[in-house]
């Protein structure tokens, strides 16, 4: 896996996740690593013809979870490689085929993409979690679930949780993220029954009664690890509606 590191800042933990990812998984493509002065970058992943490029903050790169942000967006451009349908899948399609004839908000659309980034984590988070231990992983999850329950909407603002999410997390959408981040535990066996994740979820399911938890959990949970286009495509577009849906109905 060819790895070069633009910029000035901690290379050590890219070059760490690098040789982890190496024991299970490799790249064709070369990756270019661009150190961000933005702490607002964190990690993101773009996908070239000929290369793939890491942008990290340098805030990032200095947390104690650059190693496993770095193995995370490595297994996006791995699924990115193999053409996972989770990657590869256009969300206009999506939208058109699930939403077709109905006035959405701007901000629930965008809510739309954050939950099909949902599932784009889920298989990258397959391959992330092969790799490397999952706990702090599980943390993270955690510290930002808990962060947007503190900033919900009637609750007095939180310091920490402006470095997560925004003042005054939607409900809707909180209890949708907590839906994932407790599938994902479960996923992979990372929880045990009396995990603070559970309450934590419990307290988001409760604030957004006109979203089914328990189905956006099942359905985060159980998707198929090696779905094909099609099959893919229908789970996105069924997900996808029923938020909507579900939101509306909450809204009249």
């Amino acid at each position: 896996m060819d790895l070069q590191v633009q910029g000035t800042g901690p290379s050590a933990p890219l070059l760490s996740a690098r040789d982890l990812f190496e024991t299970e998984r490799d790249l064709q493509l070369p990756v270019y690593v661009r150190l961000r002065e933005d702490p607002d970058v964190r990690t993101w992943a773009a996908h070239y013809e000929d290369h793939h490029v890491l942008n990290i903050s340098k805030q990032a790169a200095n947390s104690v979870m650059a190693r496993e942000l770095a193995l995370h967006e490595f297994a996006h451009m791995a699924r990115y490689e193999e053409a996972h349908p989770s990657h590869t899948q256009s969300m206009a399609e999506v939208l058109y085929l699930a939403l077709s004839g109905r006035q959405v908000e701007r901000h629930r659309l965008a809510h739309c993409y954050q939950i099909a980034n949902h599932m784009k984590d889920i298989y990258a988070d397959d391959i992330t979690l092969t790799v490397g231990p999952g706990q702090k992983l599980l943390a993270f999850l955690e510290s930002s679930l808990a962060a947007s329950l503190r900033d919900r909407p009637g609750q007095p603002p939180s310091v920490t949780a402006a470095e997560h999410v925004p003042q005054g997390s939607d409900p809707s959408i909180t209890a949708v993220n907590a839906a994932f981040a407790l599938a994902l535990g479960e996923r992979h066996d990372l929880l045990e029954a009396d995990h603070q994740l559970y309450d934590l979820a419990r307290t988001a399911a409760a604030d957004a009664p006109g979203i089914d938890f328990d189905t956006f959990c099942s359905q985060f949970r159980e998707l198929a690890h090696d779905p094909d286009p099609s099959s893919y495509r229908q789970q996105l577009v069924d997900t996808t509606r029923s938020y909507v849906v579900a939101t509306a109905r909450a809204a009249d």
